[in-house]
């Protein structure tokens, strides 16, 4: 069991930001932050996330046009912006990554299969992208996902030519601690939760 200094820092005094320090995200850190978020468990192991790590000015420019109004000074200050991306053909990788039964991609494959490789995609994926905000926490990062944007832009703009649609996308890097709204109330065991 992880102390309560860690637990804050994971869940209950971390924070969603809306702006960041200047301060750099570096290369090594990126590559430590995906090092540790790979080990998060996905069904078959078939870990169908895919991040594109948005460091330069340049490449954030490009996500621009496909940002909700109120995401663009969010992820234009960001240090980096992750697209968080799900791969549908994810099950080509199943028999390295899961070998005991390389054959279980065959359950993903072929148009009778579509729907169900989807949703496991999707389902995957969006763990990895919690698993990323998780690590980045772990390793003295601060986090802003955000679900305001124009996926089909995204899609078109940074994942062209390939099966990869976008999950949701997350700054990072050191927040500003005076830019975040007062924190906000979450449901009680009894409103979200049963035990049967």
């Amino acid at each position: 069991m992880i102390d309560d200094v860690a637990q804050d820092a994971l869940f209950r005094h971390a924070r969603s930001h809306n702006g960041w320090l200047d301060r750099e995200v570096s290369t090594e850190q990126i590559h430590a932050l995906y090092e540790l978020l790979k080990w998060g468990p996905t069904s078959v192991n078939c870990s169908p996330a895919r991040f594109l790590f948005l460091r330069t000015p340049l490449a954030r420019e490009r996500l621009r046009p496909h940002l909700a109004a109120g995401n663009v000074e969010k992820a234009m200050s960001a240090p980096v912006v992750v697209v968080v991306g799900y791969d549908l053909a994810f099950y080509e990788k199943v028999p390295q990554l899961f070998p005991h039964r390389p054959q279980a991609g065959a359950a993903f494959e072929g148009p009778q299969n579509q729907a169900h490789a989807e949703q496991t995609a999707f389902r995957n994926g969006s763990l990895q992208g919690a698993y990323l905000m998780l690590a980045a926490r772990a390793l003295g990062l601060d986090c802003g996902p955000m679900s305001g944007f124009d996926a089909a832009g995204v899609d078109a703009t940074f994942w062209p030519g390939t099966q990869v649609k976008t999950n949701f996308l997350c700054g990072l890097g050191h927040g500003d601690p005076q830019r975040l709204f007062a924190r906000l109330p979450r449901l009680t065991f009894d409103e979200a939760c049963a035990i049967q």
